[in-house]
């Protein structure tokens, strides 16, 4: 049997008859910021905008004459499997949420045409598999998990592959982790000779869970904000790949950080990435001196990312940064008092949301305020302000349960 980096060559190659490696390029603004070589795998320019075809590719030319192929999948994975599909001329189901966002369901339709079906099934993803995999049994066909496959992860580790051929074995590589296939075949690839972080996001850090266990476990709880990585339990088999990568070598990074990574590549490099394919990127502010003058390649892994969720991301990162605050305050409920406030705001003070409810029976109302400003700092002369003169108010910018129903 060849061993696994010659799969994953054999794999590359077979995929130069579907579409032409993802570019793998230096980046010159991470670089100079970063003191290194930055160099960027595109895997948002792959024809799907993410490696997940990558995997399912390699699935499928490995069970030639199979008529039917079912996946479940509320994003990346779907698509991928659509585009095998029409590609080998296949008939694919597949099993959707009934709560994907339509701009999916569309793309996933368009790469896969006639050649498949997609199914809308349960409200929450775990009974949508359920359905797709008691579909699959009953009709037969084949079902092609979105990462815990050895013929995935095989699939996968195609970009380590590329990356070899252009690059040679880098000093360190930074690795997005959902459910671990993309960064199990990575690993598997080039072996323990050089630097890894493995980077999750904070809502959906399974593979630390499952480092601090030693075995696979369920997340009590998982933020999906970063869908593409947002897994609640890695896989059995690409956790027999990573377990021994020790704690030292992940990462766990924000949400809200996250988003203003993706505006700094949208507004500086043009780059269009989904909270998932910036992850990468954004390990880089943590990794900090201990990669000044070496080799690193950050992958990222994809670029679905739907422009309605751009205010969203824009006001996640703009909370982050302390740029914008939400607060209740008490106002008298007397002639002149939403001047005096508006008065002790600074020239760079801007009122972004401003709600008030006024209570013939109380002496003070309640004003759900949010301000935005173009420094930090300047809050803190703010609240010396309403401090200095008395005003009483409470600041709700990171107080979630609050957010979710006020802002």
């Amino acid at each position: 049997m060849t061993d696994f980096p010659e799969r994953a060559r054999a794999a590359a190659a077979a995929m130069r008859d579907v579409f032409p490696a993802t570019p793998l390029a230096k980046n010159q603004h991470l670089s100079d910021l970063y003191g290194a070589d930055i160099w960027l795998k595109r895997e948002d320019l792959a024809p799907v905008r993410s490696y997940k075809m990558r995997g399912a590719l390699n699935a499928m030319r490995k069970k030639p004459g199979t008529e039917l192929f079912v996946c479940a999948s509320a994003g990346n994975h779907a698509q991928g499997v659509a585009f095998m599909c029409r590609h080998f001329g296949t008939r694919g189901v597949i099993f959707m949420p009934v709560t994907t966002p339509q701009q999916k369901i569309q793309k996933t339709r368009m790469f896969g045409g006639d050649s498949i079906e997609i199914r809308m099934v349960g409200d929450y993803f775990d009974d949508c598999l359920k359905g797709a995999q008691a579909f699959c049994t009953e009709a037969g066909g084949v079902f092609l998990p979105p990462f815990d496959d050895e013929d995935v992860i095989e699939g996968q580790a195609s970009v380590a592959a590329e990356i070899d051929e252009v690059l040679g074995r880098p000093d360190h590589i930074v690795v997005p982790v959902g459910g671990g296939g993309l960064s199990a075949g990575v690993l598997s690839y080039f072996g323990p000779e050089i630097a890894y972080t493995l980077v999750e996001p904070s809502g959906g850090a399974c593979l630390r869970a499952a480092l601090l266990a030693g075995e696979p476990v369920a997340l009590p709880r998982v933020d999906t904000f970063a869908d593409g990585a947002a897994v609640g339990r890695i896989g059995e088999a690409t956790f027999a790949r990573l377990r021994d990568v020790g704690l030292a070598n992940t990462l766990t990074v924000p949400e809200d950080r996250l988003c203003t990574t993706i505006l700094d590549m949208l507004n500086v490099e043009g780059i269009v990435l989904e909270p998932a394919g910036a992850l990468s990127i954004d390990a880089l502010k943590d990794l900090g001196q201990s990669i000044r003058g070496r080799t690193v390649v950050c992958i990222t892994s994809g670029g679905n990312f739907d422009f309605e969720r751009l205010p969203e991301v824009k006001e996640r990162a703009q909370r982050f940064s302390g740029v914008k605050k939400y607060f209740i305050l008490r106002l008298p409920q007397r002639p002149g008092a939403l001047r005096d406030f508006l008065e002790i705001l600074g020239p760079e003070d801007d009122v972004a949301r401003f709600e008030y409810l006024k209570k013939s029976a109380r002496n003070f109302g309640s004003v759900l305020i949010g301000i935005e400003t173009s420094n930090a700092r300047n809050f803190e002369v703010l609240f010396t302000k309403l401090d200095a003169r008395g005003f009483v108010y409470q600041d709700i910018t990171t107080d979630e349960t609050l957010a979710q129903f006020l802002i």
